[in-house]
């Protein structure tokens, strides 16, 4: 199994944190080591698989919540694991509760308030980029626990790049020109960029965001990617916590 740590993280060792890649020495084709029940996947592979990766981050199954990711603009605060409902995006107080985010192009965001001890998880494709969940979430951690800018330390983690991302025309017209490649009659997205601005505009220092550079699409043999591999792709889980 190989787990990515972001370096961003390496100042706090209360935070846990993990995100799954395709790798395992004995998963198979086509879904790899997968973490996601909703892509065809044998559940009790998937059972194992969570199992595995949970612990191998220091957390448990019974401890890990998730949401039904719907491409929306819903923040919800979370105080349990399992199932949390529908939603894109999760907050939480509580020690010991890892904040779960499925990926396989779309861009995974974790925040963590290093003063007031509250950590989020955002997902965010091109709909909830355009819903602005990401400062959605951030203006909750806002209101709901007095969190500040200067303290907030956050991973983008890996989601298509640009290069691999081309959209409609239409989207000349949801997003700054400034995300946008024009590539015939069709533009190449920047969606992993959209989310690192909306973070600085926030006030957020740059020198506590981490974007990864690794492209979900690019890297066949590492990440999953629906875009490349469509309905035989698997999910990959980030997943961010505060040890108790």
């Amino acid at each position: 199994m190989h787990i990515l740590k972001p370096y961003i993280f390496n100042n706090y060792p209360e935070i846990i944190f993990g995100f799954s890649t395709k790798i395992l020495s004995y998963a198979k084709p086509p879904y790899y080591f997968n973490l996601s029940y909703s892509v065809g996947d044998d559940k009790g592979i998937v059972d194992k698989n969570r199992k595995d990766f949970y612990e191998a981050i220091g957390l448990t199954v019974e401890n890990v919540g998730y949401q039904r990711q719907i491409h929306s603009d819903i923040v919800q605060v979370i105080e349990c694991g399992g199932d949390n409902g529908a939603s894109d995006a999760m907050i939480t107080k509580e020690k010991n509760l890892g904040l779960a985010i499925a990926v396989a192009d779309c861009t995974p965001i974790f925040l963590y308030d290093l003063k007031n001890k509250v950590i989020a998880a955002v997902h965010s494709g091109w709909q909830g980029t355009e819903q602005k969940i990401l400062l959605k979430t951030l203006l909750m951690m806002q209101k709901n626990y007095s969190s500040k800018p200067e303290n907030i330390i956050t991973y983008i983690g890996p989601s298509i790049s640009q290069a691999n991302y081309e959209v409609g025309k239409e989207f000349a017209e949801k997003f700054d020109k400034g995300y946008l490649i024009p590539k015939g009659d069709k533009y190449l997205f920047d969606v992993g960029g959209s989310s690192y601005q909306m973070l600085l505009d926030f006030g957020i220092p740059k020198n506590q965001i981490q974007k990864s550079e690794l492209c979900t699409y690019e890297f066949s043999t590492l990440l999953h990617s629906y875009r490349r591999d469509g309905n035989l792709s698997g999910r990959s889980l980030g997943v961010i916590a505060i040890k108790g």
